[in-house]
């Protein structure tokens, strides 16, 4: 298995050289650096969050409401970051959370593609967003044999939603992943201020735009009024999911079924009940309520009530310590979501590998000093961080 962290010794070894890395090494000068590569709206619409933004830092502050207790004289010289989930075998527990604007994030306004060439490339998996810039179909021929999901927006036309999870499932996605928390947008005051909502500017609908089902809705092609398709997405997007369609969602495929947005206990039973096949912990980074609890803090008590199916989960990721944290809390696979959308402004597909690399290097050589060769070793070694002051 690879050892993530050898990727600290290209660089050093590199600084004998002169080199020195051409993208910033943590998450702050990341950030800076983004924001000046990105368009105003871009960067508003992924930098910015719900409400005042309490809830969209309290998911990135709250990783040190925990702490990892190390282990000595384990002699982890040897790593294995590997996974099974939903029956495959995984290098790693990271995966690209969706984002439904990284389209436009790309330089070249074709960041899909570009991110997943990227997971391919880190052999990372890409949960890829309803809301590409290109057809999925264009874009899962980007991922080669690294596996990857495909995130839906249910609309409220039954049959457009079929229509993309066929599509999906013809593509070659591996997983369908539900979000249940953004049938309406929660209120944003950094895209108010600007009037500023992508979607309703045309971008990011191809999956809409090359959809048979939509484009019958439609009765004419999008080129030929474009505002009517955007109006007609307007429309459609956007479903206040019940559990009474519960049993439909899982009609429409055969694939691992992942319900994202649940951060109650009772739901996540509920869901299991139901034949979902994947929890996703996440309260959408921030974005869509605010005045909340922290994910990570939700994650225990969604772990333990879905028992051996497995949790993904993301929110406030910034680092691989937050990765391993999370891991030991008990989710089976870690999603990041801004750290890559800003490595793919500042540079593309390798931006975005950098990414990547980073956070799995930081994971991997913290598991090694602390003595956990293995996930499951790592499992349960987190607990709440003593308040400052308390000894």
């Amino acid at each position: 298995m690879p050892h993530y962290g050898d990727f600290q010794n290209e660089i050093y070894f590199g600084g004998l050289q002169g080199h020195v890395p051409k993208f910033p090494m943590c998450y702050a000068d990341l950030e800076a650096r983004a924001e000046k590569a990105m368009p105003p709206g871009v960067l508003s619409y992924v930098a910015g969050g719900c409400g005042d933004e309490r809830t969209q830092r309290l998911n990135a502050e709250a990783f040190n409401h925990w702490g990892v207790i190390p282990r000595m004289f384990v002699g982890a010289a040897k790593r294995d970051l590997s996974v099974e989930l939903f029956g495959m075998k995984l290098p790693s527990p990271l995966f690209l959370s969706p984002v439904g604007v990284i389209g436009i994030c790309g330089q070249d306004g074709h960041g899909d593609i570009a991110t997943a060439r990227a997971a391919a490339q880190a052999g990372v998996p890409m949960v890829a967003s309803t809301l590409m810039q290109d057809p999925m179909e264009r874009v899962a021929r980007e991922f080669g044999e690294t596996p990857n999901f495909f995130q839906l927006y249910t609309p409220t036309d039954r049959d457009l939603a079929a229509s993309l999870v066929s599509r999906a499932e013809a593509a070659g996605f591996r997983g369908i992943v539900v979000t249940l928390d953004t049938w309406i947008t929660g209120w944003r005051p950094r895209d108010l201020t600007t009037s500023n909502f992508p979607q309703l500017r045309g971008a990011c609908l191809a999956n809409y735009f090359s959809d048979p089902v939509f484009l019958k809705l439609l009765g004419k092609p999008v080129e030929e009024d474009p505002r009517a398709a955007v109006a007609l997405f307007g429309r459609l997007f956007g479903n206040p999911l019940t559990w009474d369609d519960l049993p439909w969602l899982r009609s429409l495929t055969k694939l691992p079924l992942i319900f994202k947005g649940i951060c109650h206990p009772d739901d996540a039973r509920r869901a299991i009940d139901g034949g979902a096949d994947g929890i996703y912990c996440s309260n959408h980074g921030g974005r869509q309520a605010n005045g909340g609890v922290a994910a990570i803090d939700m994650l225990p008590a969604v772990v333990k009530a879905a028992g051996s199916t497995p949790v993904l989960f993301d929110s406030g990721v910034r680092s691989g310590t937050d990765i391993v944290k999370a891991l030991a809390l008990g989710a089976a696979a870690v999603g990041i979501g801004r750290p890559y959308a800003y490595g793919l402004a500042i540079g593309g597909v390798e931006g975005v590998v950098h990414v990547i690399r980073c956070m799995l290097a930081e994971a991997d050589l913290l598991m090694a000093v602390n003595g956990f060769p293995t996930i499951a070793d790592l499992r349960g070694a987190a607990i709440p961080a003593v308040p400052p002051g308390v000894r």
